[in-house]
């Protein structure tokens, strides 16, 4: 006898077929990609940046320069819409907020023991509850990948629940890790589980040991977003994450949000790029020569 967790995966329509995921992605970026690059779409993709570092060097001085950055680029680009979010690691969110002037801009906190997730439950919810009590607005916490493909899904799905519990206003963004999954049929089973945890965002990965972002992933975790969206009116965020370098790979993952979830979601309440280099290439497309800015 199937449990709860089981029956809701196995209740999902979505499509698990890994060929027929990527005809799908292939036939919507062959008919939409063309129609979305132009310097709007580079602005609004700008403005869903999650502008990350997470290096072992990464210092409270570090951090506050990381953050100057982006108070200049509010002085120096006034024309422009800055990033969605700074994410850094969950003991330099007190930096961030000492530092950060600018108003629209969030700080977005890995935890849970990020990158691998493996940790005792309660340290993780300790340092969710800390990074939000040092300023976080989002958190982004790792799926126990062991866990699930242990089929474990209780245990997966209780840790989310307590991790959000100790969120409390902040919104939790859930990384599925993708690219260890690796099949349509996993993702599929990941998301649903995330999103009937209370996941605020499903983001593709970590960037750190597996393959990053894939747009057959980001496919699957839409199609979940949406079917979710359908059955209970609550609207999840989309981030994509690992290896989203260039603007050409960005505008494929926005033609991906547009056509499978829609207007709706085009905004960066709902939409994320999780990135590093991506900012700068995008500065570049925009201003029409190299910048590095950031």
């Amino acid at each position: 006898m199937s449990d709860k967790y089981t029956q809701a995966i196995e209740a999902s329509k979505v499509i698990t077929d890994d060929a027929a995921v990527a005809a799908a992605v292939a036939e919507i970026i062959d008919k939409h990609l063309a129609e979305n690059k132009n310097i709007d779409t580079y602005k609004f993709l700008f403005n869903t940046i999650d502008l990350t570092t997470l290096k072992a060097t990464d210092s409270p001085a570090s951090v506050a320069d990381f953050t100057e950055r982006v108070n200049a680029f509010e002085e120096e680009h006034p024309e422009l819409p800055n990033v969605a979010a700074i994410c850094v690691y969950p003991n330099f969110a007190q930096v961030v907020r000492a530092v950060l002037e600018v108003s629209r801009v969030d700080i977005a906190c890995v935890s849970g023991g990020f990158p691998s997730s493996q940790t005792f439950p309660e340290v993780k919810v300790a340092e969710t509850a800390l990074a939000v009590d040092g300023g976080a607005d989002e958190i982004d916490i790792v799926l126990n990948v062991g866990n699930f493909l242990d089929g474990d899904y209780e245990g997966v799905c209780d840790e989310i629940q307590e991790q959000k519990h100790a969120c409390r206003e902040a919104r939790l963004k859930v990384i599925l890790e993708t690219g260890a999954l690796k099949t349509a049929a996993n993702i599929k089973a990941a998301s649903v589980l995330a999103l009937y945890s209370g996941a605020d965002f499903l983001k593709t990965s970590t960037g750190k040991e597996f393959p990053g972002a894939s747009l057959e992933a980001a496919y699957v975790m839409c199609q979940c977003i949406k079917e979710y969206y359908e059955a209970t009116g609550n609207m999840v965020g989309f981030k994509a994450s690992g290896g989203v370098a260039t603007t050409a790979e960005a505008v494929a993952y926005y033609t991906l949000v547009k056509e499978v979830l829609g207007e709706k979601w085009l905004t960066n309440e709902y939409f994320r790029i999780g990135a590093s280099r991506l900012a700068n290439n995008l500065l570049s497309d925009i201003l029409g020569q190299e910048t590095k800015f950031f």
